[in-house]
């Protein structure tokens, strides 16, 4: 999120309670926007499908299918998103904002090849019993989506994130209007409709960076070239996004959580909807930590790099790197205070919202523990954002793999001691990634002037 921070410092800057407001806010939109849109325009399109009277049965469907295809094209694009941002940030230092464009083009290339070569191989082998139509949209879907996730990486890295959720908004807005609207023709109707509205995003997508950049090049590949790829950010990309789904297939596919929907695709009624509503909790924590992360934590980050290249007294070099310690300090401080607060609005107004979702009481305790760990993966997402400033990607990489053997292992562990433990396996692999990141970080920051200048 480089970049954001010169925004918030504005609004800051005036000093006064409307403004603090204002940042908060505008760092709260930027920062889950996109997410937040995605599962509310979901649950909006199925909300609004069956109080028209339709049949549950293919909003279910539908549902289910919107949340398979946009887990795995999250993965299967992960592998390339971090990678690709740091292309687009190391060319525009460079001053080669030429063939940015190019190589998007050509990421882009083969983003639609590998996700339509995977949808099609998936679709044709593994729902002979659905209609053509259901294939071709999900197809269709899929590459879309696949496309979307890199298109909004690569305005991440040109800073384009105002722009980003004004078209998310857009974009859901016409898909679940559209949906609605298709309703009457079925499963087949309503992704149909998802699909226009994720064209129209899409489409806005690319209409926005060709507005922004000018190429004589139509495609290049310099970032498929060995020396300026980095291996260990396609690995951190792929593992996180597994680390993160890895709890929810696991709970779809055991017999005891889960039902068949359509085809091979299962779902877990008791599971997601608890993990969709936790989520939805973590906006004031990423708020926080996007207001301390790129205002005090960058100004001192810059200070003490600052005084490394010009000679600045050791002095001053520690003072910088103690700022960078307290500033990273009082803003986990925040965001546990802010995440506390929201864990216990749910725990009194859980049981209404449930209600009001005609949903069983007997889930509530799962809730409150998907709450808990939602904050906890705001602050193993902190953490790793530390690390990147610091360009410690092994370290990272090291943290999400733990994070995904971590949430395998105990989630599984969870489902055999029985549905009171349920949910505890993604909260307790966070709180061990969030530990050990703790205590690697503290480690780090203190040789962080010995191995910046050992490698000098």
């Amino acid at each position: 999120m480089a970049g954001i921070g010169y925004e918030l410092r504005k609004l800051l800057q005036r000093d006064s309670l409307l403004s603090v407001m204002r940042a908060y806010l505008y760092a709260g939109v930027i920062s889950s926007g996109p997410w937040v849109l995605s599962i509310v325009g979901m649950l909006a399109i199925g909300m609004l499908t069956v109080s028209l009277g339709e049949n549950d049965h293919f909003v279910t469907q539908f549902q289910v299918t919107i949340t398979y295809l946009i887990a795995a094209s999250l993965m299967l694009t992960g592998f390339g998103q971090l990678a690709f941002t740091r292309f687009v940030a190391d060319r525009l230092f460079e001053h080669r904002a030429d063939i940015v464009v190019a190589n998007f083009n050509a990421v882009q290339g083969l983003t639609i090849t590998v996700s339509g070569l995977f949808a099609s191989i998936l679709a044709i082998s593994l729902f002979p019993e659905q209609s053509l139509l259901y294939k071709v949209l999900g197809i269709a879907t899929f590459v879309t989506l696949s496309c979307i996730w890199m298109g909004t990486v690569f305005l991440s890295g040109i800073k384009q994130y105002r722009a980003i959720v004004l078209l998310f908004l857009i974009g859901y807005g016409i898909s679940v209007s559209a949906a609605v609207s298709l309703r009457p023709y079925g499963l087949e109707g309503l992704l149909g409709g998802y699909l226009l509205g994720q064209i129209c995003l899409v489409t806005g997508i690319h209409g926005l960076i060709i507005r922004n950049f000018t190429t004589p090049h139509g495609m290049r590949f310099e970032v498929f070239d060995k020396r300026l790829r980095y291996p260990t950010l396609m690995w951190i990309g792929l593992l996180y996004n597994v680390g993160a789904w890895i709890d929810k297939v696991i709970f779809w596919y055991y017999p005891s959580t889960s039902q068949a929907v359509i085809g091979p695709l299962r779902a877990s009624v008791i599971y997601d909807l608890p993990v969709f509503l936790a989520y939805l909790s973590i906006i004031p924590g990423m708020a926080i930590f996007l207001v301390r992360i790129e205002t005090d934590f960058v100004d001192h980050y810059d200070s003490f790099y600052s005084a490394v290249r010009e000679g600045g007294s050791l002095e001053r070099i520690e003072a910088h790197r103690n700022g960078m310690v307290n500033t990273v300090r009082n803003g986990i401080f925040e965001i546990i205070k802010i995440q506390s607060i929201a864990i216990l609005l749910l725990f009194v107004l859980g049981d209404r919202l449930f209600a009001w979702l005609r949903f069983s009481d007997l889930y509530l305790p799962l809730l409150y523990v998907q709450t808990i760990a939602a904050g906890l993966q705001v602050l193993f997402l902190s953490i790793l954002t530390v690390y990147f400033y610091l360009d410690k990607r092994v370290v990272v990489l090291m943290l999400c793999g733990c994070f995904v053997l971590g949430n395998a292992l105990l989630t599984g562990l969870s489902l055999a001691l029985g549905p009171v433990y349920y949910g505890y396996g993604f909260a307790l692999a966070l709180l061990i990634c969030v530990l050990l990141g703790f205590k690697s970080l503290e480690r780090s920051f203190g040789r962080l002037e010995y191995s910046t200048f050992m490698l000098q």
